[in-house]
């Protein structure tokens, strides 16, 4: 605090107090302050109880009517004004606290920490670029869309009637925003599928690779966030055996020749026929682990020829156009990929695991 100190002591008897002396000293005490104990002393100091400025407040009583009315009025102006450089002054010292401990937190990035482990593209990321390259490679445009999609977008124009399961609140995240469960964390890149479609500019060959949301218990092959690619092709006189040759050439593209895949027959209401593609699982060769559930295969994803009622909600017209689409997860690709056992590795930031890829 400043040496000055401020006392209680009355003005003399018959005098009228210096105001501006009063005034000049609170805004020096106010100014010397150096952090927030220091000003809420200062405030005390300059107008509380044992102030001089109390001192004169207390003496109104004494004084005649015009007397008490002009020196009221310039008492309660003096008190803003002190309360304003307080105010001010509290602002400035709140900032100044916060840089210091801004600075006090400050990590520098730019260089590797003791041990020389340093910073790296996670797994995941790596991967979905291997992915893109894959698929530019066989002349496909990389696409994206809003993770934060409507009931429409998400399920309607992909054929998924109201009444389906994956509409429950089970397997989506809702937000809370516009009508009630219309608006959502997308579950699914598809789609993606039908922004692509409404541009209206055909052939189509695309990926589109993103993060989804779903209400999953994580488990070995599970996570409720992760990530997808969705491929949609529409062009005049695409069949299932092209889906079937674009799936075995990206899979063998990433995985090698040696590992093995597969269509079974599945549903999906947005493709007619469906499938779904696995292969022979990379963490026991295909003899029955834990991951593959004693199976010996691994699903990757879905895929099927574009359901003729996804171009009707889109205005394509099914009789010229025909197309088909396949979604797999990015993470369950990874750790196939690279015989992880367990898909929960991948988000439990363990330095150990992650600086191994």
């Amino acid at each position: 605090m400043s040496e000055t100190e401020l006392t209680a002591t009355p003005p003399a008897e018959g005098a009228v107090t210096d105001l501006a002396e009063i005034e000049t000293n609170a805004l020096a005490l106010i100014a010397a302050a150096r952090s927030l104990e220091d000003l809420d002393e200062a405030a005390r100091e300059a107008t509380g109880r044992r102030s001089r400025y109390s001192a004169v407040y207390q003496r109104l009583g004494s004084l005649s009517a015009s007397e008490r009315k002009e020196l009221g009025r310039e008492l309660h102006e003096l008190r803003a004004r002190i309360e304003t450089a307080a105010s001010a002054k509290r602002t400035e010292l709140a900032l100044a606290a916060r840089s210091e401990r801004m600075a006090a937190d400050l990590m520098d990035l730019t260089e590797a920490p003791a041990g020389g482990l340093a910073g790296h593209l996670h797994l995941v990321t790596q991967v979905r670029e291997e992915l893109e390259d894959v698929f530019v490679g066989m002349g496909y445009e990389i696409a994206e869309g809003p993770e934060i999609e409507t009931a429409w977008y998400n399920f309607e124009a992909l054929n998924v009637p109201v009444d389906h399961p994956a509409r429950s609140a089970v397997d989506t995240f809702f937000v809370d925003c516009g009508e009630p469960d219309q608006v959502l964390l997308r579950t699914q890149t598809s789609p993606v599928q039908i922004h692509l479609l409404e541009r209206g500019r055909l052939p189509i060959y695309a990926v589109v690779p993103g993060r989804v949301y779903r209400r999953d218990t994580p488990d070995a092959t599970h996570l409720p966030v992760f990530h997808q690619i969705e491929g949609l092709v529409v062009d005049q006189g695409v069949s299932f055996g092209d889906l079937a040759g674009t799936i075995d050439t990206f899979i063998h593209a990433i995985f090698g020749a040696d590992v093995r895949t597969r269509l079974r027959p599945a549903y999906f209401p947005f493709t007619e026929p469906s499938a779904e593609f696995e292969i022979s699982c990379t963490i026991c060769g295909g003899s029955g682990c834990r991951t593959c559930a004693q199976t010996g295969w691994i699903e990757l994803g879905g895929c099927g020829m574009v359901h003729p009622a996804v171009f009707e909600a889109t205005g394509v017209d099914a009789e010229e156009w025909t197309g088909f689409a396949f979604g797999f997860g990015i993470d369950r690709l990874a750790i196939m990929r690279h015989g992880i056992a367990d898909l929960r590795y991948l988000v439990e930031n363990d330095a150990r695991f992650l600086q191994q890829f």
